[in-house]
């Protein structure tokens, strides 16, 4: 057996800060919407309902009221999560990369066998990410498309290669015009935050794993 080194580049959406969740008014330059990326729109009921799954999961975790009391800014922390979603697919289709369901089983699998089991994994999502887990392999796709970009322009694990993955997510947040209701913030391309709200969201892993002896391992 021998060992290698793999890098990646991952996703964290790690839910640090306090506020509560924001419902939409009625003034807002589009109705209904949290946010218009791309054209597109985010609706303030799709973003309700991912909000709800959270909760829910939390309410039924050991660590509930901690949990819940850390995350009262889930709304936008959510919503911040679903536009970063769709600036991830922009710049990794502008590289001309994808992720396949097979790319996104293979990534849970090894992330479960991690975790030491599916439990273990979803429980570290709700603590760690604030993912439900119906949103994990939402989560993880989007980790693999990190990944398989990061890879597609040569960014290495260091912080020239960090500034480069950086790049692109900034030129793919300008090109979707983002326009966040006024009631979340408003987004800014180059700090690639919401308003007083910004997460650590790309994060450099390292790590080293046992690879087994069989090809095709």
């Amino acid at each position: 057996m021998h060992r290698r080194r793999r890098t990646a580049l991952s996703v964290s959406t790690a839910l640090l800060i306090a506020a509560p969740l924001l419902a939409a008014c009625g003034n807002e330059a589009h109705p209904g919407a949290a946010a218009v990326v791309g054209g597109g729109r985010i609706e303030v009921a799709a973003l309700q309902t991912q909000v709800k799954d959270v909760r829910q999961a939390q309410q039924t975790s050991p660590q509930a009221a901690r949990l819940i009391g850390s995350t009262g800014q889930l709304g936008r922390a959510k919503l911040y999560d679903m536009i970063v979603d769709r600036i991830v697919e922009r710049a990794a289709d502008d590289a001309g990369v994808s992720a396949s369901r097979k790319d996104v089983q293979r990534a849970r699998a090894d992330a479960a066998e991690q975790a030491g089991g599916e439990e273990q994994l979803a429980a570290m999502y709700l603590q760690q990410r604030g993912v439900a887990p119906d949103q994990i392999e939402d989560a993880l796709r989007r980790d693999v498309l990190v990944g398989k970009l990061a890879e597609k322009i040569g960014a290495t694990n260091t912080p020239e290669g960090q500034q480069k993955v950086n790049a692109a997510f900034v030129e793919a947040s300008k090109a979707l015009d983002i326009d966040v209701n006024p009631r979340y913030g408003t987004w800014n391309d180059e700090k690639m935050q919401l308003g007083d709200y910004r997460t650590p969201w790309i994060t450099q892993v390292t790590k080293e794993e046992e690879a087994p002896a069989e090809a095709g391992a």
